[in-house]
């Protein structure tokens, strides 16, 4: 199997490495502190078409794949992983689900708008009540003739203070539970919807995290994405591209962790030679770099099955399982090759640890990805 990118993804990936470098990273530190997203670089990046990676041309995206887009990520998430949440979201869960799932008008009324980033967007499944159960929705949509009322209110929402376009899921039939959910493609402009409490978070503080609360919010009967009471198929089916885009996150924290124990073991000295002299260290970085090359090579093996639309529903549970808990090891030990420093904030590793442990949780946790590769091994 060739792992080789070609000219145009390396192209890609390099831009966006060379954009991470100047614009992300430069203001990362403050936006961290306040907890503010910059809106202004994930603007840019719509205009670059880092938006619309997975959208095709016919749409008015670039139509350069999935690896291409994993390969960007890293890049990004290796500087403001924040960020790196709004250009997964737009890709992975809004574009992807509207491509597989929207209708045609549904396609040409939203994706050149999402595609360029004049429009930003998220994707809302959780609730107070129900996390990784999403059969215990209580959140309703109720046909009213050509509309529909929608009534609850949503959690834990990736870009839901800024989105112009919202996908979230709804109860259409209750007594059906989880078989009984629908999807919804909702303006931000819509009466009666209206942004709640924004999440004060451990890490990607730079990332916007809100509540969506919906009160008698009427949308027309053509919101509805993909047919009724089908939406947990939506929902599970644009979570494993969403994987791998999370997986390309923590892949790219994994990097920068390891990149930074390098860079202070060459400096630090201690008991009269550079911490790098010492093979407890080596060895600590040796354990680093192969996982973080093992991660990023099997990432690059399921986006290319993606790009290939080969069903790739376990093998993104992998990644996104491994990638977390690799990642959480590497920003263990870069942490612990940093000693006190590494716990205060003038250090970059501080904040990649805090920011490396939401991989582990969201687009299903490490514990569901289990669950879902499990259940694929049984069931063959």
């Amino acid at each position: 199997m060739d792992f080789e990118l070609n000219e145009e993804q390396r192209m890609v990936i390099e831009e966006a490495k060379k954009f991470a470098e100047k614009t992300l990273a430069p203001a990362v530190e403050e936006l961290d502190e306040k907890q503010e997203t910059n809106l202004a670089a994930l603007k840019q990046l719509g205009e670059l078409g880092y938006l619309g990676m997975t959208v095709p041309e016919e749409y008015g995206g670039t139509g350069l794949g999935v690896v291409a887009y994993a390969g960007a990520m890293i890049e990004f998430s290796k500087a403001d992983a924040g960020a790196a949440v709004g250009v997964s979201v737009q890709n992975s869960l809004v574009n992807d689900a509207l491509v597989m799932f929207g209708t045609e008008e549904q396609k040409k009324a939203f994706l050149p708008k999402l595609a360029t980033g004049e429009w930003l967007g998220c994707f809302s499944l959780t609730e107070a009540g129900a996390g990784s159960d999403p059969g215990s929705l209580r959140a309703s949509a109720v046909r009213d003739g050509d509309q529909f009322v929608l009534n609850g209110t949503k959690n834990f929402t990736s870009n839901g203070s800024f989105a112009d376009v919202l996908i979230v899921f709804f109860q259409t039939d209750k007594e059906k539970g989880a078989k009984g959910i629908s999807a919804f493609l909702v303006r931000s402009d819509a009466p009666g919807f209206a942004v709640g409490k924004h999440e004060n978070k451990l890490g990607i503080r730079t990332s916007s995290t809100t509540e969506l609360i919906f009160t008698d919010c009427r949308v027309p009967a053509s919101s509805l994405l993909g047919k009724e009471n089908k939406g947990l198929n939506i929902a599970l089916a644009t979570l494993d591209g969403g994987r791998v885009g999370i997986a390309a996150q923590a892949v790219g924290i994994a990097e920068a962790a390891l990149e930074e124990s390098v860079k202070y073991a060459k400096q630090r000295i201690q008991f009269g030679q550079k911490l790098a002299e010492f093979q407890g260290i080596q060895f600590m970085l040796a354990d680093m770099a192969v996982d973080v090359e093992v991660a990023k090579t099997m990432l690059y093996r399921v986006a290319s099955m993606k790009d290939a639309g080969r069903k790739h529903t376990k093998e993104s549970a992998m990644i996104k399982l491994f990638a977390a808990e690799m990642s959480h090891r590497v920003c263990h030990k870069a942490l612990q090759i940093h000693g006190g420093y590494g716990y205060m904030k003038d250090y970059k590793v501080e904040r990649l640890y805090r920011d490396q442990r939401i991989t582990e949780i969201y687009e299903g946790t490490s514990e569901i990805q289990r669950i879902v590769i499990a259940r694929s091994l049984l069931s063959d």
